[in-house]
């Protein structure tokens, strides 16, 4: 499965390292052997899983390697995953704006009954990354899609990393990763409400920025890949924190405590991080969730070694529920 775990046009400037010096090191981690045990990676090289299930069956969503197409696969089982045929899926008949260089962590989700694709454009324009939508005109999660364009939002800044939070009471919201102002100090996770699966109906929220010691390792601050998780009632938000270039990317918690979910103070941030490295495995981040015969399983990738730059797994492990209610992924796999 040919995955791409780099980004050649990229030109972001990124501390302690630049763009070029994160390439070396992926491209250096390639040639050496993992430092993990491997009886839980799904995909030897990969980033960014986005999987989910339907009926049965499992969708695994992501780009080509040159990151230029969007691709569905489906298959039975996790063990599967790697085998499974890529089915490319935009862009196709439907128009894809002009210019761009890389598409980034494509998400297929099932909304009011429809899939939709959400995903970030790259342009080499560093702070022009905008998330898009595409809504498939059949069934079919494999099939044609529609391009319904960019999920303009009122206080229009850089954003990447969307998906879609669904309350009890059916309201929809998207969350993503975004920038304050118009230059790249850091990294926040931005809520806001939709009026349908490609519109946002209201301005950007706040309701979590790099604050902690483990939130900020690398430079820009980063907080990124939020990902919703309910479970018995409660909702939660897990999001990967600090550099992804760096062996200490990890994942955080937020917990939803009830009330409108545009006010930041019906959020609460864990002090520390729920998912982190260990002595073999390091940087896991940007996971997806997903439930297989009442077990609950993290899909999630990890660089392939320490000091691994860009190159990483996708690895996953299943996971249990806290006494009050919260998520327990314990320790990587």
């Amino acid at each position: 499965m040919p995955i791409p775990d780099d980004h050649p046009d990229q030109q972001a400037q990124l501390m302690p390292m630049t763009v070029a010096r994160i390439n070396e090191l992926t491209a250096a981690a390639r040639a050496l052997p993992p430092s993990a045990d491997q009886t839980h990676v799904l995909v030897g090289a990969g980033e960014d899983p986005w999987v989910i299930a339907h009926e049965g069956q499992l969708y695994y969503c992501t780009v080509d390697r040159q990151k230029r197409q969007i691709l569905v696969a489906r298959f039975s089982r996790l063990e599967e995953m790697a085998a499974a045929e890529l089915v490319p899926v935009w862009p196709n008949a439907s128009a894809a704006p002009p210019g761009y260089l890389e598409i980034w962590a494509p998400e297929l989700q099932l909304i009011e009954g429809q899939w939709c694709i959400y995903f970030a454009l790259y342009n080499a324009q560093n702070g022009a990354e905008r998330l898009y939508t595409l809504q498939a005109t059949s069934a079919d999660a494999q099939g044609a899609y529609e391009f319904k364009g960019q999920l303009a939002v009122p206080t229009d800044r850089w954003a990447i990393d969307g998906t879609v939070l669904r309350t009890e009471n059916g309201e929809l919201y998207f969350v993503w990763s975004g920038w304050e102002g118009f230059t790249n100090v850091s990294q926040n996770i931005y809520l806001a409400r939709m009026s349908n699966p490609w519109t946002i109906s209201s301005d950007r929220v706040c309701i979590s920025r790099p604050e902690y010691a483990w939130e900020m390792q690398g430079y820009p601050h980063v907080n990124e890949g939020p990902q919703v998780l309910q479970h018995a009632g409660r909702t939660f938000i897990i999001y990967s924190a600090s550099g992804s270039w760096t062996d200490d990317y990890c994942l955080g918690q937020l917990t939803y405590l009830g009330g409108d979910p545009l006010h930041p103070a019906s959020w609460r941030k864990e002090p520390a991080p729920v998912f982190a490295k260990t002595a073999t495995i390091f940087g896991p981040g940007h996971a997806s969730f997903v439930q297989l015969h009442g077990q609950d399983y993290i899909i999630y990738h990890a660089a392939r070694r320490s000091q691994a730059g860009w190159a990483r797994q996708i690895r996953y492990k299943p996971f249990g529920w806290k006494p009050d209610g919260s998520p327990d992924f314990g320790e990587p796999l």
